[in-house]
């Protein structure tokens, strides 16, 4: 398969249409028809179900257009990193992170490099643990940052001397909204929204995060009410009533009209977490000049 037909099946498949791909390409209909199916020719699959207004992806079309995302951001980041492997510094720097108040501290040291190069581009992904850690095996992005206890064993890494607080995202008129603090008792026999790491981790690691040994009951018997991959949607679930949400401080904004409220677990649970990248990866310039300047960052948190 070549690389200009995936990016044509993109294409379709995001406009649903030929007519409008092939107006996107800026190819003729008949051209880009006979790509598709010389495709699917190729692949011995039919990728398309084609209605009489719109393409829709068949289950063989639909891991394709995964697989052909990968693929084509892979080989446009390879080509990026060979363009700009030069003595001048510059280009685009991958970075993927949980949630988290520690971003600052990748925003801060991106904005020192601009300052001091014209052409460097930074690009945040944001996801859980498990999303960062399978994007750094393939290659597509240069740093990630995950939050313990997850191995990190086979990366390079450095500790962040930052910590996040967990805490619960509850409605300003619920009862428990007076408290100055929340116990793991308070919350056994309340609907629970948790991160979806969370939940992942309790079923497949011995190991044990700090927030779940802190709730002190295996997660079997905890009501999970629902999951978040982002906290942004759990909090607009706690805002309806689904239950309450078990999150880092400073990721929503309670004050003002907010309907929500923010309380610190206790006895306190903080979040600990790492900067990781491959250990067999060949940096860019622009990488190795990041990675250089957030550990003098990190070294020197306090003035940070």
């Amino acid at each position: 398969m070549e690389i200009r037909v995936l990016e044509y099946f993109l294409a379709v498949a995001r406009e649903q249409t030929i007519s409008a791909a092939a107006e996107s390409l800026h190819l003729t209909q008949p051209t880009l028809s006979r790509q598709l199916h010389d495709l699917e020719e190729q692949l011995g699959k039919q990728l398309f179900h084609r209605g009489s207004h719109r393409i829709t992806l068949t289950d063989e079309g639909m891991l394709l257009r995964q697989r052909a995302e990968q693929i084509v951001e892979l080989v446009r980041k390879t080509e990026n990193e060979i363009t700009h492997n030069s003595d001048t510094i510059s280009g685009d720097i991958f970075i993927g992170s949980g949630e988290t108040d520690a971003v600052r501290l990748v925003a801060s040291v991106a904005a020192d490099m601009q300052k001091d190069f014209d052409d460097i581009h930074i690009h945040i992904y944001s996801g859980d643990g498990e999303d960062i850690i399978d994007r750094i095996d393939r290659g597509l992005i240069d740093f990630g940052i995950i939050f313990e206890p997850y191995d990190i064993s086979k990366y390079e890494n450095i500790s962040i001397p930052l910590s996040d607080t967990w805490g619960v995202l509850m409605r300003r008129d619920d009862p428990m909204a007076d408290k100055n603090t929340i116990t793991c008792e308070d919350l056994w026999d309340k609907p629970l929204i948790l991160s979806r790491q969370q939940v992942n981790l309790s079923r497949i690691q011995t190991k044990k995060s700090a927030l779940l040994k802190w709730l002190g009951k295996d997660i079997s018997r905890l009501n999970i009410a629902a999951t978040y991959n982002l906290v942004y949607n759990g909090s607009l679930m706690a805002g309806e009533g689904v239950g309450y949400v078990i999150t880092l401080d400073k990721l929503i904004n309670v004050s003002g009209n907010s309907n929500l409220c923010f309380i610190p677990l206790y006895p306190a649970v903080d979040a600990k977490m790492n900067l990781v990248w491959s250990k067999y990866r060949i940096m860019t310039r622009a990488a190795d000049e990041f990675l250089s300047r957030f550990k003098i960052k990190a070294e020197n948190i306090g003035d940070f």
